[in-house]
C-alpha cells in the first residue's frame, strides 16, 4: 500500500481525499517510480471540480512528477531501478509512487532537480510548445501573457524575453507585478485597478501585440482580441476564471483578420520523439540560464486541500509542489 488522495465524488478541495490504495507491480512497457515531488496545476482543479471528466470514479489527480525508478516491467530496457526521471501524464500524479508507462518518462539530468523536474514537464513543456511552436516568439515580437506572475506565466515570460520579444504581463497585486518585472516582463498592468486593453494601446503606441497568451479565459476575453494587431493570434490555453463563452466566427474579422486557437499539450507532446524535443530544449535552457524556475510554495501531499484553496484564491505566485 502507497498513499495517495484521491478525488471520489467531484466538488470542493474537500473532495480531495488523503489514503491507502494499492500499488501494483509494473506490467510490460511500465516502470514503478516512488515520487519525490509532485507539481499543482489549475488542471487538477479542473478535474476535481469535473469540468474536465476524469475517465471515472475514483481517481488520483496530478499530472506532473518527477522521481526515481524503483522497478521496471517486462520490456523496459531504457530504464533502470535509481533513475531520477520526470513526467507529463494524464492523472494519477498525487501519489507517493505510481506505475506509468515507460514512453511517458524523461530522464532528469543532474543538473535539474526533482523539485524543478515535477514543474517543468507540464507547465514548462506548455511553454514550450506556446513559444516554439503554436506561435515561434522571435525578436522585435510584442506579446502580452496574461497571468504573469503564475507558474505558466512566470516561466513563458523570461523564455519570451530570452527570445527577444517585448514582454507585457497582466496580474493582479503590485507584489506580482514586481514578481512579473523580475521574471522577464517589460511593462506589467494591474488588471484590478486598470483597462488593460487601454493600457496595451498605450505601451505598444496602438501597434498593439503579435500574440496574445492567455490561461484566464472568461475574465480576460474578449478584451484580448483587442490587443492583437492585425492578423495577430489570439492563443487561448487555460481557464482560470472559467472557460472562453462562445462568441462569432465574425469577431476575428471585426478585430483585424485574427486567428484564434485552443491548443492542448497532448497534441504537442503525442509521440516519443515530440516529448524528446520539447524535454531538451526546455532542460538545455534552464541549465543555460535562460529559465528559471521558480518555486515559491511546497504543501504536504495530506494538505493538498489547502494547496487548493490557495490556488483557487490567488493566493500563490510561480510554481507549486507536493511533497509525497
Amino acid at each position: 500500500m502507497v498513499k495517495a488522495v484521491r478525488v471520489h465524488k467531484v466538488g470542493g478541495p474537500e473532495a480531495l481525499v488523503y489514503e491507502s490504495v494499492d500499488a501494483p507491480a509494473p506490467g510490460p512497457g511500465e516502470v514503478r517510480m516512488r515520487q519525490h515531488a509532485v507539481g499543482l496545476n489549475f488542471i487538477d482543479v479542473y478535474f476535481r471540480t469535473g469540468l474536465y471528466k476524469a475517465p471515472g470514479l475514483p481517481f488520483i489527480p496530478g499530472n506532473e512528477a518527477a522521481g526515481e525508478v524503483v522497478a521496471v516491467g517486462p520490456g523496459v530496457t531504457n530504464f533502470h531501478p535509481g533513475d531520477r526521471v520526470a513526467y507529463y501524464f494524464n492523472l494519477g500524479g498525487y501519489a507517493s509512487e505510481r506505475v506509468i508507462p515507460a514512453d511517458k518518462l524523461v530522464k532528469l539530468p543532474d543538473h535539474i532537480t526533482y523539485e524543478q523536474g515535477a514543474v517543468l514537464m507540464l507547465k514548462g513543456l506548455t511553454v514550450w510548445y506556446l513559444l516554439h511552436k503554436t506561435f515561434k516568439v522571435e525578436p522585435g515580437h510584442r506579446v502580452l501573457i496574461h497571468a504573469a506572475a503564475g507558474g505558466i506565466g512566470l516561466l513563458a515570460c523570461q523564455w519570451a524575453k530570452a527570445l527577444g520579444a517585448h514582454v507585457i504581463g497582466t496580474v493582479g497585486t503590485k507584489a506580482k507585478a514586481d514578481l512579473a518585472l523580475a521574471n522577464g516582463c517589460d511593462h506589467v498592468i494591474l488588471y484590478n485597478e486598470e483597462d488593460f486593453v487601454a493600457r496595451v494601446k498605450q505601451i505598444s503606441r496602438n501597434e498593439l501585440c503579435d500574440v496574445v497568451y492567455d490561461g484566464v479565459g472568461k475574465t480576460t476575453f474578449p478584451g484580448s482580441l483587442s490587443c492583437l494587431r492585425p492578423r495577430g493570434l489570439f492563443v487561448s490555453f487555460g481557464n482560470a476564471s472559467g472557460p472562453v463563452p462562445p462568441f462569432a466566427l465574425a469577431e476575428l474579422n471585426n478585430h483585424g483578420s485574427l486567428f484564434a486557437t485552443r491548443p492542448k499539450l497532448n497534441d504537442y507532446v503525442s509521440t516519443r520523439r515530440d516529448l524528446l524535443e520539447g524535454a531538451d530544449t526546455l532542460f538545455a535552457a534552464v541549465i543555460n540560464g535562460k529559465l528559471h524556475v521558480p518555486i515559491n510554495h511546497a504543501y504536504a501531499l495530506k494538505d493538498v486541500a489547502k494547496a487548493h484553496t490557495d490556488l483557487e484564491g490567488r493566493a500563490t505566485t510561480g510554481a507549486i509542489i507536493l511533497r509525497p
